[in-house]
């Protein structure tokens, strides 16, 4: 009946009633039910109570009531208000006493995510080897320790964490599939993330744009150019959902470094036709392409489209539009370009870009302007431009010391 009391104050949140009570019980030597001790230490935890919570939890430890969902709460509460060391240095304490009886696959969970949180690897694959140790099976909780992992370029460990739950009969969902094949992909590992591909569709799940942009992912980070292409037009072709921008961005992007600068401009334009918003990164890309190709008359083109459908350049574009006229001597467009640029902390990098391009060009008269323009205008030119203006100058004075001193001699 006293347990049943703690279990309702404690759902109202009535803290002081709810631990008046159990302090009574307590010096009464009657024992509280586990299941109204748990409530109440989550009613001390919401309210900020951790050392009271602690003491109902040390009591609870000792009698051998406490539950795999006691842990949890403590653990959690400890990492959250006093740091993840203060949770780790409880679980070992706890350890050490032999405490971890009831310990169950949320409690290690728990555990895992605070690991993962602080990004301390090696503790979390020790955790996750104590589950598989003490006979747990991974929960859809660990599942987001995949996650975790693909966010820090944990690939090996995320697909061992993978592997393990599939090896004792889970079966992962589709956002989870994804996780682990995204993961892998970023580290360029292209045959593993298709393996695991491959058992998205016999598992009987069906692939997604998230699943389509992993897989697209992996090839361009794997350098599989042509390949990246290619399963882009079979997901255009097969794919009973919308393609969307990320899907486009990484086929644009793997225009790139082949040249592919023809095929970026299509695929800008079905973009634009398919009522997708362009934005400005992908303009960038479609650019960056007829750069690579050495085709800047086709680069300031999509540029001027680009401003007719109203995007506003960045200081990608005009680096990408200047770099791109250097290698066409397009010295009127480049000029007019830096004038078109936004006149901010950025456009240090442009005049530098249009400058080291003049120099190494060999348009050291123009390249001379510029430089005392850039100056006028309280711009700083970085490292390599100095030091080919240096060079500039001194070869300036050798030819105009060679020609006094020819002079002198006639």
């Amino acid at each position: 009946m006293l347990s049943r009391s703690i279990l309702r104050l404690s759902r109202s949140n009535k803290v002081r009633s709810a631990l008046e009570l159990y302090i009574s019980m307590e010096a009464l030597a009657l024992l509280p039910s586990a299941h109204a001790c748990n409530s109440l230490m989550a009613c001390l935890l919401r309210n900020g109570s951790l050392d009271d919570a602690l003491r109902i939890f040390m009591m609870m430890t000792e009698k051998d009531t406490a539950t795999g969902h006691t842990f949890s709460l403590i653990l959690k509460a400890a990492a959250v208000a006093r740091g993840y060391h203060s949770s780790l240095e409880l679980f070992t304490e706890l350890e050490e006493e032999g405490k971890l009886k009831c310990f169950d696959a949320i409690a290690y969970n728990t555990m895992i995510s605070v690991c993962a949180k602080a990004k301390d690897w090696v503790q979390m694959e020790k955790m996750w080897r104590r589950l598989k140790e003490d006979g747990h099976n991974g929960t859809t909780v660990t599942t987001a320790v995949v996650g975790a992992c693909a966010k820090e370029g944990k690939w090996d460990l995320s697909l061992s964490v993978f592997q393990r739950m599939l090896d004792s009969g889970l079966k992962p969902n589709a956002v989870s599939y994804n996780e682990v094949i995204n993961c892998i992909g970023k580290a360029g590992k292209v045959n593993i993330a298709f393996r695991i591909y491959n058992l998205i569709k016999s598992s009987g799940l069906s692939r997604d744009a998230y699943t389509c942009n992993a897989l697209l992912g992996a090839l361009y980070r794997g350098s599989h150019y042509p390949d990246a292409l290619q399963l882009f037009d079979h997901i255009k072709r097969e794919s009973s959902f919308e393609l969307n921008v990320h899907l486009y961005n990484v086929a644009l992007m793997s225009c790139q470094k082949p040249s592919f600068w023809d095929r970026s401009l299509q695929l800008l334009w079905q973009m634009e036709a398919s009522g997708l918003t362009v934005s400005t990164v992908s303009y960038n890309h479609a650019i960056s392409a007829c750069e690579a190709a050495r085709k800047p008359k086709v680069a300031l083109q999509v540029y001027k489209h680009m401003i007719h459908k109203k995007c506003i350049p960045d200081t990608f574009t005009y680096l990408s539009l200047i770099r791109a006229c250097v290698w066409g001597s397009l010295w009127v467009e480049a000029e007019e370009i830096l004038d078109r640029a936004t006149p901010d902390a950025s456009l240090s990098f442009i005049y530098n870009a249009l400058l080291q391009g003049m120099r190494l060009q060999g348009q050291s008269d123009k390249a001379k302007k510029l430089y005392m323009l850039m100056h006028n205008s309280g711009f700083k030119p970085d490292g390599k431009t100095r030091a080919l203006m240096l060079q500039q100058l001194t070869r300036d004075s050798v030819r105009h010391h060679v020609r006094y001193c020819s002079h002198l001699c006639h």
